[in-house]
């Protein structure tokens, strides 16, 4: 006579720990974050190996490029022209004896990196990307870490999120500069939240050779001390606080204004990197001189003729004012918002707005934090929804070439 089989006893704390949600919360945060950055750029290359196939031939690529091909459009060949022939000793000109566009609008240090990944037989269009990639992930973790000085795991998780999906993500899988100055801003960012002011020398140094910002950030910094000194009383400014944050401040302001002074080196003309970044704007309206504070009402009047020109640039500012005066972007931290005022401040002065904007205000990526702090499933659902809509719009716009596009990314 034989017993019947005895039945497994089942573990319920095994079966638990197997359910995906609960290996997803015991994953440690760099884990969460690689995978959403991998997982937010896998939805990406869709977007563009879609749009890819239907690309014409155009002065970048042929017909339906590859992959790598079509990441290197636009700037990113100016990159390459960088590492290949450096830049001009003698400005070229246009028939009208205005400065052409040339390689002194773009900083060194992103092509120095990709060349150096040629060195081990990486075709350029791979390491270009690759570098972008890494550079991206990297920004990601250390974003991370700055918000999660502010926000719960969860909140400082979901900005990161909104980060790897934002409508310019696709821009980190590019041949371009701004992931790697992501990195810097985010890294600066944390250093200076952390008051760990020493080493930010190093970060504003690579930043500066990177992506324009450092004018910027000296004003943050300048800022930055100004609160502290006022706040003695209740936060301590110990003397070597006082003495490092306002060295880093003029380093950072003097870092701003470095590559000026190379191209003027370099081409014996003061004003060959200004004029080379009018040369840019030319398109829209000719060429005037550099005058601060002006550049986004002459866009207005472009694009939307006065009055109405004038009123929409005063109320994208008053907007944006209002917005940082919020009680979301006051979760973030003095530090944050006096960046990013300092940020939209420089922008105002020296920007033209247009195609490129939504590039361009990019490094204001911190304030994603703000939108991170609603926990209703159907708001972060519907945020990210709409964030790779907008990515897909920003593709179309920006990045695909229809003709004689006058809309660069």
């Amino acid at each position: 006579m034989t017993s019947a089989p005895v039945e497994r006893e089942r573990d319920p704390f095994r079966m638990t720990r197997s359910s995906p949600r609960v290996r997803w919360r015991l994953l440690p945060w760099w884990a969460k974050v690689l995978l959403v950055y991998a997982a937010a750029r896998a939805v990406t290359t869709v977007f563009v190996l879609v749009l890819a196939s239907v690309q014409g031939a155009n002065a970048w690529t042929g017909a339906q490029p590859g992959y790598f091909e079509y990441a290197n459009m636009w700037d990113a060949r100016w990159y390459q022209i960088i590492w290949l022939g450096g830049y001009p000793s003698e400005l070229p000109f246009t028939d009208d004896g205005q400065v052409a566009e040339n390689a002194w609008a773009f900083l060194p240090a992103y092509p120095v990196l990709v060349g150096v990944l040629t060195w081990l037989a990486v075709p350029w269009n791979v390491a270009s990307v690759l570098v972008a990639l890494a550079a991206g992930l990297g920004a990601a973790l250390v974003f991370h870490r700055l918000m999660s000085r502010f926000l719960e795991p969860d909140r400082a998780l979901f900005a990161v999120v909104l980060f790897c999906v934002a409508p310019v993500s696709p821009i980190m899988q590019f041949g371009y500069a701004e992931s790697l100055g992501f990195l810097w801003i985010a890294l600066a960012l944390l250093l200076l939240v952390d008051r760990r002011y020493g080493w930010l020398f190093p970060v504003i140094a690579a930043w500066s050779f990177t992506r324009p910002g450092a004018l910027a950030f000296a004003l943050a910094l300048a800022l930055h001390w100004a609160w502290r000194w006022f706040r003695r009383g209740r936060e301590p400014f110990p003397v070597r606080d006082r003495v490092l944050a306002a060295s880093a401040a003029v380093f950072s302001a003097l870092a701003g204004l470095a590559w000026i002074g190379i191209a003027w080196a370099a081409t014996g003309d003061l004003r060959a990197y200004t004029d080379t970044e009018l040369a840019w704007r030319s398109a829209y309206i000719g060429y005037r001189e550099l005058v601060p504070f002006t550049a986004w009402f002459q866009s207005g009047d472009w694009w939307l003729g006065q009055p109405f020109g004038t009123i929409a640039v005063i109320a994208v500012i008053a907007a944006f004012a209002l917005f940082l005066a919020s009680p979301a972007v006051g979760r973030l931290g003095i530090d944050i918002r006096i960046w990013s005022a300092s940020y939209a401040l420089y922008l105002i002065a020296v920007f033209f707005p247009q195609s490129s904007t939504f590039r361009i205000v990019a490094p204001l990526f911190p304030l994603l934090g703000a939108f991170a702090l609603p926990r209703a499933r159907w708001y972060r659902w519907g945020l990210v929804v709409l964030f790779l809509a907008l990515q897909v719009g920003w593709l179309l716009i920006a990045w695909g070439i229809d003709g004689r596009d006058w809309t660069p990314p």
